[in-house]
């Protein structure tokens, strides 16, 4: 019995320090691409805002960036999707040139004013880094989707400055109510070394701060009457995830029919968004919403520190950017769906009366968990940005707004682990991009049962 205690102990010596050799160059490179990134993305956004003209330039922008995915992008217009897909069935890799592309088509993205992310650059970056690497060190068989799922720890963690989130991330974004618990250790070491090296390069992530505090002086606890609004406006949030989700795929494959050469579809999602800023007259819905030089215009920061109400700030973010992305811009999701549960969250606390900082911080999280069904890497991105004093009702909105967003999501090579309900007609181990073909998200159902009447 010693000697077999002894002998997995060297084991798993060993395997740490197999990984410890990839952890490392994996981590520098990756934070030193994020920190690259985000200091690019900090720049272009500060021209766009000195020179309001860039924007007229947005559709010639978009021309090139289908140009540029046509004819060089070959697998790596799979995006995020492509990385998920090789971390269930390892097969052919990442390609390299998916991280100089993506870091190049985001920039560009936002420089002319697409509303966009930025999580997709960095997972992407990631990915295309680890994939490298993982084929430099010789690694193959199931070590191969462990060093994926370190890449995406490692950007998703350093573009946020959340490392813990962004190591349950990579496990739980693979599939809906399965861990993937055997890479926790390497992906969390990635996620924060990954992490420090972004910070290292004299990156400052945005501070989030709330005024709300508990009255009743206990962290842990919750009032009766404020957590019934807390749930309620859960199930908001998670709806607004599922329409979010279902609103940018509809609208890429409507896309896709009514033009088919694909250079020319960023062109024309460009003439919709000036479009969009005529109708509605301000450019507030423009980039990652973070902040603006304009203290009147509504962004993430302002929802979080100003008690104003706006009632459909979080309609226009969610049209703005689901007709950025569909047409084939670059970025991600996450940062405006940031801005988009903000918003939510503001607009449903004049309706409940509730304060208005702490329902668009719930926002904030709840959105992104419901549109990822990752809840449990959103409350933990909640307690990182925002301080375990609100950790229940974090708890609360992330928890719930997944279980109200249905089997849909912004990942359609996400893969159904677990259904979210037993009498759910899913089946398991199936993609949400099967389930859309096959017709079973619910705003199919709905309406062929509207339909039907």
């Amino acid at each position: 019995m010693p000697l077999q205690v002894v002998s997995e102990a060297l084991t798993q010596t060993r395997k740490a320090a197999h990984w410890g050799l990839l952890i490392l160059p994996l981590s520098l490179m990756v934070g030193s691409a994020t920190a690259f990134f985000l200091w690019g993305l900090d720049k272009v956004t500060e021209w766009r805002f000195d020179q309001p003209w860039l924007l007229y330039f947005l559709p010639p922008a978009g021309l090139a960036v289908g140009f540029i995915y046509h004819s060089y992008g070959k697998k790596a217009e799979g995006g995020n999707n492509l990385i998920l897909e090789q971390i269930h069935e390892p097969g052919g890799g990442v390609p390299r040139r998916m991280a100089p592309l993506i870091l190049f088509s985001t920039l560009l993205t936002h420089l002319f004013g697409g509303s966009a992310g930025r999580e997709g650059t960095a997972v992407q970056m990631g990915g295309s880094i680890a994939s490298g690497l993982a084929g430099l060190f010789r690694v193959h068989g199931p070590a191969w989707r462990v060093v994926l799922m370190m890449g995406v720890a490692a950007g998703f963690g350093a573009v946020f400055g959340t490392p813990i989130a962004g190591a349950v991330f990579a496990l739980e974004v693979l599939a809906i109510g399965k861990m993937q618990y055997e890479a926790l250790i390497p992906c969390l070491l990635c996620s924060v070394l990954a992490d420090w090296t972004c910070r290292g390069w004299g990156i400052e992530h945005a501070h989030y701060r709330i005024a709300f505090a508990n009255a009743t002086g206990n962290p842990f606890e919750i009032q009766g009457v404020l957590m019934l609004k807390v749930l309620a406006a859960a199930v908001a949030f998670g709806w607004a995830g599922n329409l979010f989700s279902e609103m940018t795929h509809s609208l890429h494959a409507i896309f896709k029919r009514i033009c088919p050469y694909a250079p020319l579809r960023p062109a024309l999602g460009g003439m919709l968004i000036l479009g969009l800023v005529w109708m509605v007259g301000t450019r507030e819905y423009l980039g990652l919403g973070v902040w603006s030089p304009n203290p009147s215009d509504v962004t993430i920061v302002a929802l979080l520190q100003k008690q104003d109400i706006h009632y459909w700030s979080w309609w226009w973010k969610m049209l703005f950017t689901a007709v950025t992305l569909a047409c084939g811009f670059k970025g991600g999701e996450v940062t405006p769906l940031f801005f988009v549960g903000a918003a939510l969250g503001n607009a449903l606390s004049g309706i409940f009366h509730a304060p208005a900082d702490l329902f668009a911080a719930l926002g904030f999280v709840a959105i992104f968990a419901g549109a990822t069904n990752t809840p449990l890497a959103c409350t933990i991105m909640g307690i990182e940005l925002f301080g375990s004093a609100h950790s229940v009702p974090i708890a609360l909105a992330c928890f719930v707004a997944y279980l109200c967003s249905g089997h849909s999501g912004i990942y359609l090579s996400q893969r159904v682990g677990v259904r979210k309900t037993e009498n759910a007609v899913v089946a398991v181990n199936s993609t949400l991009r099967q389930l859309r073909e096959n017709g079973q998200t619910f705003w199919q159902r709905l309406v062929r049962r509207c339909c039907k009447k």
